[in-house]
């Protein structure tokens, strides 16, 4: 490099991160330092992660998760991986652009030749995710769209001749098929639809497979805009002594047009252009799965790759917004901006391919439609409709929602968790509270058996299940695992017992005897209390510990998760649901809040458990064989954490709770986002936790988007921090900003309404007006679809803390 581009380099290492003015796109402007950022795109078949480097990781629904783009060997085709590293044979969209007088080569966006640009600016937006670069007197953009709602990709590539001379260039887009098949691949270029082809034959083995396996995607295709000069499709001879970094095949004039033959297929094509000073030329690509031909040459008219066929331009489009808040302002512009356009789309892609699962865990499917309340409210009916037709036939619920009816329950749910449950009532009240529909108990459903009973039988059913599901000490059973499913031998004999399912099962209750209420179930009402009120007497007898709630009894009656331990000490959830179901008392509460600071609390926010378990236990599980800080087994897991921070707000610790909440969010200085390796577009699985047994690693993101803290953070920001909370009588104004924010607005979506509400701090108790009038109980009621109103809160200056 030139001392002119070293400086340049230079200049933009020192800012890493930037967004746009209204935050709806981040910027990364160097590949190194934060190598594992990323974006995601999704539709409603799809889903596509894509790292800064060019590495892309794309899964399809046919209906169970498939892949057309992989690495050269056979891989897992499981789940998602966490911290998934980088390698060179990752599967990427890359572009090779060599200069014809000089030779000179590099590649774009950064991989696989790593040769660093005079400028990087990777930006992910919600529509599209693009890359632009200076390298070499070139400019180029490297864009992605999806095909709506098609299972194929867009690409544009932009190549502008900003030196002072013309050049002669080849540009070689390379994209990766890899291992398809044991039984059939092969790939060629067919001229008839200008497009590398990669045909594979789905393996199987039992004959009545066949019909299926032969109904799947299992082409792989690169359509181009504009006739190649030269192709090919045999990796090896791609890559030839070279590799990937240094392909071999660069080195002659043209590619050697290869057709793979039963060897790893690649798609890789050769442009040759010459290119005025200040000139430009453009090329576009559709890349994708396909059944055969004429599938291809569907997806190539419907998606023509002429300009006006590929779409409006990123400058000039609209990107989709999601979720109940907008136009937030507040002092912090980094939660602005994230709650604005990061954290309700992950919701509303959790929502639409359901974690690309066709069986996903029904904790997960409830609370994933919780959040849909905040973007569509339908799929949370929906879901909660879904879940009871799947209801067994002793009221209690599947441990997997079945999404059709070729789907099976698989993996983990093929083991019995006794937690599922207690999530209904907590969901299907969020649902009445926030859209007034109590009609949905009126609702039928029937099962698999042809049984039909009401929603709200069903949900007294599944209820009934969970205050079964008790020892003679009125303790919840864990069976083989609750909310934390690898916690699998504490009670696999059927005697331990579970302090945290005991105390989601009296929130769990408390939610179905207010809905009993409200639909005049008074005697059912007061015998749910009734055993509330013993649950909770058992739960503070045998668990509490000092000055923490113990997470547990196993089978062999041994109490864990307290100060007596040498691992595991204490577990985040076993403190937060405690408070949820108030169980303890102030003074109590003032104690386990103190342990939790002392023992859990870290830069990213709690740790779900310390000291992290660094051995196996035997009456504990699978939990304690992870690695110490990773997952369960004491990270910062973001799904416990939303649980904590709501709790806290619960209990009126509002300048605690926002404390932990924006530590836990991404939304911190570039220096924190650095540590944490992601960017500031989704709240991700966990960080890395054992902060003190291996503080190297503490505070790296999982860079998983999967995660039931998303639905939950969403619901603390809007009924907690901004007290906008959804009743039967409207929307109550309760909000509990940090005490050092001295004003904020927001817009809220209610009930088809949209409502501005502006925050000030003054010399006086919560007060709320519309339009002059103070509210009573600060309660905004007979509110009207397409209204406007603006209110006007009030704030005491004594804030709760």
């Amino acid at each position: 490099m030139s001392v002119e581009t070293v400086k340049t380099v230079a200049a933009a290492k020192e800012r890493l991160l930037s967004t746009s003015d209204d935050g709806s796109v981040v910027y990364l402007h160097d590949p190194i330092r934060m190598p594992l950022a990323s974006g995601f795109l999704w539709n409603r078949q799809m889903l596509v992660r894509v790292n800064c480097r060019g590495y892309v990781d794309a899964q399809f629904m046919q209906p169970e998760p498939s892949s057309y783009s992989r690495g050269p060997v056979p891989e897992a085709t499981t789940f998602a991986q966490p911290e998934m590293g980088n390698y060179t044979h990752r599967a990427g969209r890359f572009v090779y652009i060599k200069d014809e007088d000089s030779a000179e080569c590099f590649s774009v966006p950064h991989e696989p030749m790593r040769d660093l640009a005079e400028t990087f600016e990777f930006s992910v937006a919600a529509d599209h995710i693009d890359w632009r670069l200076r390298k070499s007197g070139l400019t180029i953009t490297w864009q992605l769209r999806l095909a709506g709602d098609d299972v194929a990709e867009k690409w544009l590539l932009i190549v502008e001749n900003t030196s002072d001379r013309d050049r002669a260039l080849s540009i070689y887009p390379m994209f990766s098929i890899g291992y398809m098949s044991w039984m059939n691949q092969s790939a060629s270029f067919d001229s008839s639809l200008n497009a590398v082809v990669a045909r594979s034959v789905p393996p199987y083995q039992k004959l009545d497979e066949q019909d299926a396996a032969m109904l799947q995607k299992a082409w792989t295709f690169l359509c181009a805009d504009q006739t190649p000069d030269a192709f090919e499709t045999i990796q090896a001879e791609f890559e030839g002594e070279g590799g990937l970094q240094r392909p071999s095949a660069l080195h002659a004039s043209q590619l050697g047009n290869g057709e793979a033959a039963y060897e790893v297929p690649i798609a890789a094509m050769q442009f040759r252009v010459r290119l005025a000073r200040n000139r430009e030329c453009r090329y576009r690509f559709l890349f994708g799965p396909a059944n055969d031909t004429a599938d291809i040459k569907q997806l190539r008219q419907r998606h023509g790759l002429g300009k006006s066929a590929f779409g409006v331009e990123p400058e000039t489009g609209r990107s989709p917004r999601y979720g109940v808040l907008q136009q937030i302002v507040t002092p912090s512009d980094s939660l602005n901006a994230f709650t604005e356009h990061w954290l309700a789309r992950q919701i509303a892609y959790l929502g639409d391919l359901q974690r690309l699962s066709t069986d996903p865990q029904t904790r997960n499917f409830l609370q994933d439609a919780l959040g849909q309340l905040y973007v569509d409210p339908s799929k949370t009916r929906s879901a909660l409709l879904q879940t009871l037709s799947q209801q067994q036939s002793d009221g209690a619920l599947p441990d997997g929602i079945l999404i059709n009816a070729e789907a099976e329950l698989k993996y983990i749910n093929k083991v019995p968790h006794t937690d599922h449950a207690v999530w209904l009532p907590i969901v299907l009240s969020a649902y009445i509270d926030e859209t007034a529909d109590v009609s949905i108990l009126e609702s039928l459903v029937c099962d698999e058996h042809g049984i039909e009973q009401s929603v709200y039988q069903r949900t007294d059913r599944a209820v009934d299940s969970l205050l079964k599901n008790v020892d003679s000490r009125s303790l919840s059973l864990i069976g083989q695992g609750d909310w934390c499913d690898p916690m699998n031998r504490v009670g696999h004999d059927g005697r331990g017992v579970s302090s945290w399912l005991s105390m989601a099962t009296v929130v769990a209750v408390q939610q179905w005897s207010r809905l009993c209420r409200q639909v005049d179930s008074l005697s059912r009402a007061t015998a749910l209390d009734t055993f509330a009120e013993r649950m909770t007497t058992a739960i503070h007898a045998h668990f509490w510990a000092d000055d923490r709630y113990a997470r547990g009894i196993t089978d062999a009656g041994r109490r864990f998760g307290t100060s007596a331990d040498d691992e595991g000490r204490i577990f985040l959830n076993a403190q937060s649901w405690a408070m949820l179901a108030g169980v303890p008392s102030p003074a109590q509460t003032e104690t386990l809040l103190a342990a939790v600071d002392t023992e859990l609390e870290t830069d990213f926010g709690p740790m779900l458990l310390a000291p992290a378990y660094t051995q196996f236990v035997d009456d504990i599980g699978r939990l304690t064989q992870k690695h110490p800080g990773y997952a369960e087994n004491g990270s910062i897991y973001n799904h416990a954490v939303m649980f904590y921070v709501y709790a806290l707000y619960r209990r009126g610790y509002s300048d605690r709770a926002y404390d932990v909440l924006s530590r836990s969010l991404p939304i911190g200085s570039e220096a924190d986002l650095l540590r944490r390796g992601q960017l500031p577009v989704f709240v991700p699985n966990y960080y890395r936790g054992a902060v003190h047994q291996f503080p190297r690693t503490a505070g790296r993101s999982s860079q998983l988007i999967n995660t039931g803290a998303a639905s939950w953070c969403y619901r603390v920001l809007v009924e907690e921090l901004f007290g906008l909370r959804g009743t039967s009588e409207g929307l109550d104004v309760n909000p509990q900003l940090p005490s050092s924010w001295p004003t904020a607005s927001i817009q809220r979506r209610f009930r088809g309404a949209t409502v501005h509400v502006d925050y000030m701090r003054h010399e006086a108790p919560l007060a709320v007006y519309c339009a002059g009038t103070q509210l009573d109980a600060n309660r905004l009621s007979g509110v009207v679809a397409g209204e406007h109103y603006h209110l006007d809160v009030r704030l005491p200056r004594d804030a709760r803390g």
